[in-house]
């Protein structure tokens, strides 16, 4: 008997975390093929940073891989010996590691490579650069071996590297001044600790390389750049003070924010804060957005997503208390503006910005500029061999707001005339046009838990042919 083969793209957090959900619903014997690029299985770029002081921004209490066990995280932590947490205290409310959430998933798949299901799961070290269709499967082309067959794939790419800078002059991306991937170990690497530096972005991927610098013991400059110059908020305690429930949220972008605003007020007359009407929507959030019109959408991503970033993914307390500081000294400078021009001049970087409200540019000169604007979602923009291959062939299209892929409600990839695979599918940031929030661990673990059994209750009934309209 032929049992069917589900591939997964991709080991980070989205594709591990899937992988081991099917193992728990896919019929016996079906076969999970997790692919890699790297080395690494398991845990991702997110998970991966050696730097202590990288701490989770939702705490330990809610990064369960296992919606039914929901302590899975925390009770793992508890396990732990006291070397591995290095001072950390386990609690539902901790703010731990991001390297400790990293170790847990590598634990998990550790598990399920010695557990019961073993035969049914295997790691392969290829690179996927293209996929074909045959008559009932699917072909997967690695960049070495042989192709890979699958009856269903599934693309977890993860995130991809920030869009680069715009500038009329490649000279701009000289390595030692420019590093376009805020994430590579040799992003901050031989700087003089006293020279300033240019963060481009003002979100979390920038407090990353802020604590990065100063755990280096940087000590010059740092200035951060953005239009809006806006930071992530900082968590705060819970507050036992009842919050008014709202009975439903709008769909409308105006009706919507005017609401959101009022039940903050509310909330803050009943001894709360405007934290608990944010966290009071996330259950709601994909629902909302879709029944959002795309103009919408679209207004909100142009005028709005700043102010919604940053009040949705907030950063720990400790994290929060170094960035104020690193301003209160006046090391961290936050500057809003645009940004206008660059050259090269002596060895440095001089960078043209427009604050907001100026009619002039004002001038900074760095030895480093660090593109921190977030991961790149602009599939036609982005060079990974099998996206490009993808696209090319039709296989798949861009969402209609460049925020990932074209997918169903079920994480389905639509063909470049839109027709619905019944063979490929998404999981992870690459959805991000359909569902919106899918980045924090508790909604990519929701996803990863209704696609397993999705495309469980598929290959137990059949696979189809594919519908593609090429």
């Amino acid at each position: 008997m032929a049992y069917p083969t589900i591939a997964v793209i991709g080991a980070g957090f989205s594709g591990t975390l899937l992988s081991l959900h099917l193992l728990r619903q896919a019929p016996p014997g079906t076969r999970i093929r997790l692919i890699e690029r790297s080395n690494e299985f398991g845990p991702g770029r997110a998970y991966s940073t050696d730097n202590p002081n990288h701490l989770l921004n939702v705490p330990a209490g809610r990064m369960s891989a296992f919606h039914d066990r929901n302590l899975d995280f925390l009770d793992w932590l508890r396990r732990r010996p006291a070397h591995e947490l290095v001072g950390v205290v386990p609690h539902a409310g901790s703010f731990v590691p991001r390297r400790l959430y990293g170790a847990y998933i590598r634990h998990l798949l550790n598990d399920a490579l010695c557990g019961p299901q073993a035969d049914q799961l295997e790691l392969v070290r290829a690179s996927v650069e293209a996929m074909t269709h045959e008559p009932h499967a699917l072909r997967l082309h690695a960049d070495w071996g042989p192709a890979i067959v699958a009856d269903v794939a599934v693309l977890a790419l993860g995130n991809f590297t920030p869009e680069p800078i715009p500038v009329a002059d490649s000279v701009f991306y000289v390595p030692k001044l420019y590093s376009p991937d805020p994430w590579s170990a040799d992003s901050l690497a031989d700087l003089d600790p006293t020279a300033p530096v240019l963060l481009i972005g003002t979100g979390l991927t920038m407090v990353d390389a802020v604590i990065s610098l100063l755990d280096q013991g940087h000590v010059g400059p740092i200035h951060a750049v953005s239009r809006r110059g806006l930071l992530p908020r900082s968590h705060t305690p819970q507050s036992s003070a009842p919050v008014p429930e709202p009975l439903a949220y709008p769909a409308g972008l105006c009706a919507l924010t005017r609401f959101l605003r009022q039940e903050a007020e509310r909330s803050i007359a009943c001894g709360g804060s405007w934290h608990s009407v944010v966290d009071g929507l996330r259950p709601f959030t994909q629902d909302v957005w879709q029944a959002m019109p795309i103009e919408e959408r679209g207004r909100f991503l142009r005028h709005l997503r700043t102010w919604w970033d940053v009040h949705r993914h907030r950063i720990a307390a400790p994290v929060a208390e170094r960035i104020a500081a690193a301003r209160a000294s006046g090391q961290l400078r936050i500057h809003a503006g645009r940004m206008r021009g660059y050259r090269i001049a002596d060895g440095r970087m001089i960078v043209r910005y427009r604050p907001r409200s100026y009619e002039y540019d004002h001038v900074l000169s760095v030895a480093r500029v660090v593109n921190c604007s977030g991961p790149g979602t602009d599939y036609d923009r982005i060079v990974d061999p099998l996206v490009r291959s993808l696209l090319r062939d039709g296989m798949v299209r861009p969402d209609a707001l460049r925020l990932g892929l074209d997918v169903t409600d079920t994480c389905a990839l639509r063909s470049r005339s839109g027709a619905v695979s019944q063979r490929l599918f998404a999981a992870g940031p690459v959805t991000k046009g359909t569902f919106w929030e899918i980045t924090a661990v508790p909604d990519i673990r929701r996803q990863c838990e209704v696609l397993a059994r999705n495309l469980a209750n598929l290959v137990n009934v059949s696979v189809q042919e594919p519908s593609y309209a090429l």
